[in-house]
């Protein structure tokens, strides 16, 4: 019993402290509003060197991974499978969760929308095409250090890798500085995280003190909404992909051999953790090795429906919170352009959420007040998130290797 108790605490620890900074924040913003003015510079702190942590964070973590892409040919079919897949599966979460959110709508009695309006209109004098080509380019090198200018980052990045991975034996030492500087700046995001109870604890007392109680409501309906739909989710949908991949038999199988991998994610929070249990998975229900040792270790970093599904339900809090409307057209499907990017893109990103949730605000004009809320909600889903990212490799894997066959 003391193993399994230390073991909980070590795999919930950074949630447990985080939540532990959260509630005494929320007391002093309740109790003793004089003292918040005080507390507000320390969660700035941590807010400015998380923007500041994750600009180069990005830059490694995309290129390296790039650059480091088998060339063989034989893959290629899986490949190109299983990133179907992947996409398909990521879609139909994000479909889904909104689905989930116009249901049950989280609403925007949270409006202090001055501040929002400006933020959220400062773009309406451009057409569409030209804040295409601001969201995705910039004219300048220094520009690409912004975190407005996330997306066209993400995108430079990303030539970079094809560009060091092209560039054959005399490109070897610049793949070796990319991969070595994956690991340092994965370590200092490490470390930055680690001021997140201090930090967002200090930045919830300035919002509970500024927003007041209602600020708990707009918490306890979208964790709501993200747990049910969740588990609608997991059974439902991961029950109809097994039958894809394998009919009814795919079915049972998927369900009786994935009872150690769903109790490995709830326990650790870690994609990366099950792989292990979702490859001896795999072998029992009887997908391809070849298939399974493509697509699990893959899935963990690209694969992300509890991302995708927790992304929506993001951006539906910071709408909620700024006081806009979310449930418009234009609005839903530039939601879920950003919900693939997150999921596949900073999927591999360590405290990739995070990255996202900077994305979103600067592709919607949001103001960085509502990174904190976003960041919370976050957190508070991070269990079910991570059973549905991790557990969901394996049934993609049963699809990816149903259609390799045909």
């Amino acid at each position: 019993m003391n193993i399994q108790s230390s073991g909980f605490f070590k795999n919930y620890s950074n949630i447990l402290l985080l939540l532990l900074g959260i509630i005494i924040g929320s007391l002093v913003g309740l109790f003793s509003p004089d003292f918040v003015v005080h507390l507000k510079p320390i969660g700035d702190i941590f807010l400015n060197l998380l923007f500041t942590a994750v600009i180069p964070l990005i830059f490694f973590a995309i290129a390296s991974a790039v650059a480091s892409i088998d060339q063989g040919q034989k893959l290629g079919r899986i490949l190109s499978t299983m990133m179907l897949v992947f996409l398909m599966t990521i879609i139909i979460a994000a479909v889904f969760t909104i689905f989930c959110v116009w249901l049950f709508p989280l609403g925007n009695q949270l409006a202090d929308t001055t501040h929002a309006n400006v933020s959220l209109n400062k773009g309406d004098q451009e057409s569409w095409g030209e804040r295409a080509v601001s969201f995705v380019t910039v004219n300048e090198f220094n520009q690409l250090l912004s975190r407005e200018h996330m997306l066209a980052f993400i995108i430079f990045s990303f030539l970079v890798g094809i560009a060091a991975l092209r560039s054959g034996a005399p490109g070897e030492p610049f793949r070796r500085f990319l991969s070595s500087g994956n690991e340092v700046m994965k370590n200092l995001l490490v470390y930055v995280m680690k001021l997140a109870p201090v930090g967002l604890g200090a930045y919830f007392a300035y919002q509970v003190d500024t927003v007041g109680p209602q600020l708990f409501g707009l918490y306890a309906k979208p964790m709501a909404v993200y747990y049910a739909g969740g588990l609608v989710y997991f059974f439902v949908f991961f029950s109809i992909y097994a039958f894809i991949g394998g009919g009814g038999r795919g079915i049972k199988l998927f369900w009786r051999n994935n009872i150690l991998p769903s109790l490995t994610a709830i326990s650790t929070c870690s994609s990366i953790a099950v792989i292990p249990p979702n490859l001896d998975a795999a072998k029992r229900i009887g997908i391809q090795e070849p298939v399974a040792n493509v697509v699990i270790p893959l899935g963990a970093s690209l694969h992300k429906n509890g991302s995708s599904m927790s992304s929506i339900i993001k951006i539906a809090v910071a709408f909620a919170l700024m006081g806009k409307p979310f449930m418009e057209p234009g609005t839903l499907l530039l939601a879920i352009g950003l919900t693939v990017l997150v999921s596949i893109v900073a999927g591999g990103i360590p405290n990739g959420g995070y990255i996202g949730e900077m994305l979103m605000i600067s592709a919607y004009h949001l103001p960085i007040e509502a990174v904190p809320a976003v960041m919370i909600i976050g957190t508070l889903v991070d269990p079910m998130a991570t059973l549905l990212n991790a557990t969901g490799d394996t049934v993609a894997a049963m699809i990816v290797d149903r259609w390799v066959k045909q």
